[in-house]
């Protein structure tokens, strides 16, 4: 597959919301069970990126991580901008 392919699956609408939901409550249930959330975090993107490289292979995840530098320091996942 194609990086254009990966993006395509990214961006899937309903599928992409269910998926949302139930990462979400499972955050919950391991938020709930005392499991930190840094953890929880690591232990995400570790199974995404593994499931991703596995489907897509290493090139086309590292195109995708790469474009994450610019989302990430322009604030695209702040959920909670402080003003200086």
């Amino acid at each position: 597959m194609e990086t254009a392919d990966l993006v395509d699956v990214a961006s899937g609408g309903d599928a992409s919301m269910q998926a949302l939901a139930l990462m979400l409550e499972a955050w919950d249930e391991g938020a709930e069970a005392g499991v930190a959330p840094e953890l929880m975090a690591y232990a995400a993107l570790y199974t995404a990126l593994t499931d991703l490289v596995s489907r897509y292979g290493e090139d086309a995840v590292a195109v995708l991580a790469d474009g994450l530098v610019t989302r990430v320091q322009s604030g695209e996942f702040t959920l909670v901008r402080n003003t200086q």
